[in-house]
């Protein structure tokens, strides 16, 4: 098993999360980890990165795919006895003039970018390392949802006692409802991507409070953030961040210093801690 230190970054082929694996291979003193759904796209951009003098590693990862998922795992586990750096980056959003359904939309965004990533967390924060950082990628649009809900959804949401289960609970509802197409009756926003991000947001916030009951002497921080509207395939060409601006604030949580108490479950953006 290697002492080295190491960091994984999701859904880091391309966008963001390459550019995440980017900065850490500069600053980050250990391995870094780039993964991917597919095999191949992963290993080009690994190459990509080579060919700018940098070192990255390739580990496939589907946050779909439970058996990818617990095969990683056991690969962290195994060879570096667990994880210092986890950036849960990987995400999908509906196009704005996509025509599908709100109902699929928000089944489909909500089983990544919620459920997904949920099973992600359960599977990796056991195998966190003492002193490990953990970022999910959240979104603004997450915020803005969340003050378009209902005052009682809100209320949910902003609690520092609602459970996974309260929250699992309230995902699962907006997606019936939105099949149902009755979801703006029921206090939900017409936002499917921004709901996923409300929910991923308050997961982390329950996340970090498990993190200090259970593990008090660790000092592992757990975050959410937003990186801001960026020029990737999902935000269009119009965005005002280019990928490597967007990963600031993603890096600044990853590489918080050994010993800080803060930020932790918290909604950060521009490196700065936002009101829930």
């Amino acid at each position: 098993m290697s002492a080295r230190r190491v960091a994984l970054v999701t859904g880091s082929n391309k966008g963001i999360g390459l550019a995440v694996v980017r900065s850490l291979c500069k600053q980050f003193d250990g391995d870094v980890f780039l993964t991917a759904r597919d095999v191949g796209r992963g290993q080009a951009a690994v190459e990509g990165l080579k060919g700018e003098g940098l070192s990255a590693l390739f580990h496939q990862l589907d946050i779909n795919d439970p058996a990818s998922v617990r095969t990683a795992r056991d690969f962290f586990r195994t060879q570096y006895g667990g994880v210092d750096v986890l950036i849960n980056n990987a995400g999908i959003a509906f196009k704005m003039a996509d025509t599908t359904p709100f109902g699929t939309q928000a089944e489909v965004t909500l089983k990544t970018n919620f459920f997904a990533t949920r099973d992600m967390c359960n599977e990796f924060l056991p195998i966190i390392k003492s002193g490990g950082r953990v970022v999910n990628v959240s979104s603004g649009m997450g915020s803005i949802a969340l003050g378009r809900c209902s005052s009682e959804l809100q209320a949910r949401f902003r609690s520092n006692n609602i459970t996974e289960e309260e929250l699992v609970g309230l995902m699962e509802s907006f997606v019936k409802k939105a099949q149902e197409g009755v979801h703006n009756q029921s206090g939900w926003p017409d936002t499917a991507y921004g709901v996923s991000k409300t929910g991923l947001t308050t997961l982390t916030r329950i996340q970090a409070r498990k993190l200090t009951a259970e593990r008090p002497g660790d000092g592992i921080l757990c975050n959410a953030c937003c990186p801001g509207w960026v020029r990737t395939d999902m935000a269009g060409p119009n965005a005002t961040k280019s990928p490597d601006e967007g990963a600031i604030t993603l890096v600044y949580l990853a590489l918080l210093p050994p010993g800080a108490k803060e930020p932790h479950g918290q909604f950060v953006s521009e490196k700065k801690v936002q009101p829930w």
